[in-house]
């Protein structure tokens, strides 16, 4: 799917953050989102350039977060990322705006040299993007979290060779 004209994505700005929460909180029909972006960007692990929104004619329609997580196999610890939130505001979804936003943050991923990004989520909608089970990886989710709706991707080749474990999510994630 081509994505609309005119979409812009950038990381997000100081003065997108009120448009954030609000994106969040209209996307997904609740606060918690919202509230989870606004708490995690207080976390000193929070990468402002993985935080990116996207923008037609100067609106804000779109916004995705990479955040870090680890994979944690006894005493064995691995870094990876985990794409949560992505948000489209209503209107604007099932225009191409969240698949863009996913292949935008896999770039910037890759581009600050990160290994990997876990996602739980859609099969039908990340597999397209190279998503895989995390299963097949060795890595499993949360107790909370579902297998079958688990994925992992390698940003570079090998990437998760030699990883497994369960995924920790950062503590602002309690609750989702």
């Amino acid at each position: 799917m081509d994505s609309p004209a005119g979409l812009l994505i950038r990381p997000e700005l100081k003065g997108d953050y009120e448009k954030i929460t609000g994106l969040n909180d209209l996307a997904f029909g609740q606060q918690g989102e919202g509230r989870l972006v606004e708490t995690l960007r207080r976390n000193p692990l929070f990468i402002k350039g993985l935080s990116l929104v996207a923008l037609i004619e100067g609106n804000l329609v779109g916004h995705i977060l990479f955040f870090p997580v680890l994979i944690r196999d006894g005493h064995k610890v691995f870094r990876s990322l985990v794409l949560a939130p992505m948000s489209v505001l209503p209107g604007y979804q099932r225009k191409g705006i969240g698949t863009a936003l996913v292949n935008a943050g896999i770039d910037e991923a890759r581009e600050g040299k990160h290994r990997s990004v876990i996602v739980s989520g859609r099969r039908e909608y990340y597999t397209r993007f190279g998503f895989r089970p995390a299963i097949l990886y060795g890595i499993l989710p949360p107790v909370n979290l579902s297998a079958d709706l688990f994925f992992a991707m390698e940003l570079i080749p090998e990437g998760l060779d030699g990883v497994s474990g369960i995924v920790e999510y950062p503590p602002e994630f309690s609750g989702f």
